[in-house]
């Protein structure tokens, strides 16, 4: 996931908006008590993602994938009066770190926290979504596009994160690759060749792609 020099990646957080205590708190203790804590979105991934949410100021969000809070209460905080951010993760491991988190930021009442498989909730939510974030199972990351894609409004917005995938994507045609691997790469064309969206992918951490309903 380090595709830039350390020393350009600090002296883009120092000219990025500052993670305050809370956030600061999240990063601390899911380093300290989670596995695999490269998951959580960090400091540009979460403001990027506050931004995009002021700037398309949506209704609801749905974001597949809740991990520790982190990019929820970030999207939550750019929400705007009656914003509703829907939140989807199977590990129930995590719940009441991740509730603690979310009454701690004082926007609990704008997040609707769901544990289970988010392949059969998603079917039973009935949008219309304005905003969609998916950072979770990369095997179906597919999937979860085709659930959402017909419950976005026009103009919605879809990110997805780890479509670099740690640079695993740039691979030989006549060599094998992991399932995930595989996964992130039907993704990627997928959405490339999808004529209901236009799409932008962005170098940021492990790769951010936007896709733009039309």
């Amino acid at each position: 996931m380090e595709f830039i020099d350390p020393a350009l990646l600090i002296y883009c957080e120092d000219h990025s908006s500052k993670e305050d205590s809370l956030l600061r708190k999240i990063t601390r203790e899911t380093q300290a008590k989670v596995m695999m804590p490269r998951m959580l979105s960090g400091h540009l991934q979460g403001k990027l993602l506050e931004l995009f949410t002021k700037m398309q100021n949506p209704k609801t969000i749905l974001e597949i994938g809740t991990y520790t809070g982190y990019s929820g209460i970030c999207m939550a905080r750019g929400l705007g009066k009656g914003g509703k951010l829907i939140t989807l993760d199977i590990n129930d491991e995590l719940e009441t770190m991740v509730r603690g988190f979310f009454e701690e930021s004082g926007l609990a009442d704008k997040i609707d926290y769901r544990l289970g498989n988010a392949m059969e909730i998603i079917p039973t939510l009935p949008g219309p979504f304005d905003m969609v974030f998916i950072d979770a199972d990369k095997i179906n990351y597919s999937n979860y596009y085709e659930l959402i894609i017909d419950k976005m409004n026009p103009g919605g917005i879809i990110l997805a994160d780890n479509v670099l995938w740690s640079g695993k994507i740039l691979v030989d045609k006549n060599q094998a690759v992991d399932k995930n691997t595989q996964a992130i790469l039907d993704f990627n064309t997928m959405i490339q060749n999808d004529p209901r969206v236009e799409n932008a992918l962005l170098p940021i951490r492990d790769g951010v792609m936007i896709a733009r309903k039309i």
